[in-house]
């Protein structure tokens, strides 16, 4: 008996889940031909489930490191009953959007803002999942992690490390690896093509989190403790994304038609806040307020507080296209719903996960990652992006970062050193050369094509590998270095691509 949950990414791909006896194979995933506002070419919703987001996390400055916080974690255990006797650490950041984590086994989180999320998930009917999975940090191979010298490792921590959810137990193929209520999730309403509108929903939502003017019915869902490990605004998460690059690292893409779509959501974005968002907190001071000092502990500052610029809106933005999934709702509706549903939002991307999600935006409906095979204690419980059919030129405007390519495919392609070339590369080289295959849904022009060609031959493939070996490594912003790793990589697919 099967029954489904379409799970998509707000004004991207719309999936056809089917929940099975034991999880289907990863091609029962259904693009449909939704477009994101503005652009006729964006098809998977935001983070149709949980982009993966190559992010380029900045270096943090060794005095910085010096006074931080030794950082407790554990092995990965049976469960999680026991969480709160664990000593808190210095909680890191969670990110929606990551890397393909490693293979090798995590440790568990156990961070104060961890232990105040799993306390959360046991007080609204989520606590069974703390028996199979947690929050976990595991190593970035060296090739993925930020650049630095040994003089600027954390002395605690000297290998980067990717935050995203580990399994504490063997699950079988086909058992649920996250359950999640539907009641949990916060359903920023309807689908649609433009997702500003969920963003203003969320904006509003979170910035009464901030001055503490929740309602009691929003903080007895848990509000408080699931916007506490959401990426913060302005967080090194959102700033991967081409949303917030400058214009120079814009243009060093080498990509005319990412850098216009770029530049139309941005003009969405300086609309929408213009016209809702700066006449409303003129009118009232009780909306979109930011206290730039936290959540207010009961302080009546409310008059005080600012009202939120632009940036808070394009950052909105971004959680929505990086971090919602769209769900089908009631069967006896057509409707679809984004929902950020926690938990699931916060596993980390591998192209190759078999991994399945199902479920309905309904009450008393149960939104479920079924085991697509079996799961070892201690491994990372990631999914596909996208539906695992986008290009580094979706993931690096709607997740932040670049997809390094699948844990399959990088295992099969170890032995081809620097020749190995992600399929996430691929994709874009064959959208470019007109030779899509499989369920493209964005076909370029044949003028767009020529455009996006004859940018790339501004500078040759030599050339920008080299100004990575002298510059890119240490003297580029992080938004010019991910601009140049971008044009390498599809100049290295287009090569490949055109030699066969």
């Amino acid at each position: 008996m099967a029954s489904t949950m379409s799970l998509r990414r707000p004004g991207g791909v719309l999936l056809s889940l089917l929940f099975l006896q034991h999880a289907p194979p990863t091609d029962s995933f259904a693009p449909s031909s939704e477009t994101f506002l503005p652009s006729p070419n964006r098809r998977h919703p935001h983070r149709q489930h949980h982009a993966i987001i190559l992010q380029m996390a900045k270096t943090k400055s060794k005095n910085s490191k010096k006074n931080k916080k030794q950082s407790s974690s554990s092995s990965p255990s049976a469960g999680l009953k026991g969480f709160g006797s664990a000593s808190p650490s210095s909680s890191s950041s969670s990110s929606s959007s990551s890397n393909t984590a490693s293979s090798q086994s995590g440790t568990v989180d156990r961070s104060k803002a961890a232990l105040a999320f799993y306390d959360y998930l046991s007080r609204h009917g989520a606590a069974s999942n703390l028996k199979r999975v947690g929050l976990g940090r595991f190593p970035l191979p060296p090739a993925l992690g930020p650049d630095h010298d040994d003089d600027d490792h954390d002395e605690d921590n000297d290998a980067p490390s990717l935050r995203g959810v580990i399994a504490l137990r063997d699950v079988p193929k086909g058992e649920p690896l996250v359950e999640i209520p539907y009641e949990m999730a916060v359903d920023l309403g309807r689908e649609n093509a433009d997702p500003t509108l969920p963003a203003l929903t969320l904006l509003q939502k979170y910035c009464s989190w901030r001055c503490s003017a929740l309602t009691d019915r929003e903080i007895a869902k848990g509000l408080p403790d699931y916007f506490a490990v959401l990426p913060p605004h302005l967080s090194d998460d959102c700033l991967g994304s081409t949303d917030f690059f400058s214009d120079g690292a814009l243009d060093a893409m080498q990509s005319p038609l990412v850098a216009e779509e770029t530049r139309r959501r941005r003009e969405s974005v300086l609309a929408r806040y213009e016209r809702d968002v700066a006449p409303m907190a003129e009118m009232s001071s009780n909306l979109y307020r930011w206290n730039d000092h936290g959540r207010n502990d009961g302080d009546d500052r409310g008059t005080s507080w600012p009202i939120v610029d632009e940036s808070h809106l394009r950052w909105a933005t971004w959680l929505v296209t990086s971090r919602v999934l769209t769900v089908r709702g009631p069967l006896d509706s057509s409707a679809s719903h984004r929902l950020l549903i926690p938990l699931v939002d916060m596993c980390n991307h591998d192209r190759d996960s078999p991994h399945v999600l199902t479920g309905r935006a309904a009450p008393g409906a149960m939104l479920k990652v079924l085991a697509g095979r079996d799961v070892k204690k201690g491994e990372p419980v990631d999914i596909a992006y996208g539906g695992g059919v986008e290009g580094n030129d979706r993931f690096l405007q709607d997740y932040g970062f670049l997809d390094s390519g699948g844990s399959l495919e990088r295992k099969n392609g170890a032995n081809e050193g620097e020749s190995f070339v992600p399929e996430a590369y691929r994709i874009v080289a064959r959208k470019l050369l007109g030779k899509e295959k499989g369920r493209a849904v964005a076909r370029l022009s044949e003028r767009d094509r020529e455009r996006a060609l004859e940018a790339l031959r501004a500078t040759s493939l030599e050339e920008d590998e080299a100004l990575m070996k002298t510059s890119g490594r240490k003297n580029m912003k992080n938004d010019e270095r991910m601009a140049l790793e971008y044009r390498i990589g599809v100049k290295k697919a287009l090569k490949e691509l055109m030699a066969s």
